[in-house]
């Protein structure tokens, strides 16, 4: 397990540098991951349901946004 201050939000960049998308295309996807959850455009899309509507593993994605 990993331990230390994790972030519980993914962020346009984030997607950028996991997908290789430009940072429209992360914006929209992360857009339309929203659209999926029923969530309101204020609201923040946690790491764990971008692994799960992406189908990528969670360590992979920690792996490239932390480091």
């Amino acid at each position: 397990m990993i331990t230390g201050n994790i972030r519980v939000c993914i962020y346009p960049k984030d997607v950028q540098r996991i997908t290789g998308k430009t940072y429209r295309q992360a914006r929209l996807y992360l857009n339309k991951i929203k659209d999926n959850l029923n969530k309101e455009p204020h609201q923040l899309i946690s790491i764990e349901e971008f692994c799960s509507y992406s189908g990528l593993q969670l360590e992979h994605v920690l792996r490239c946004i932390i480091g």
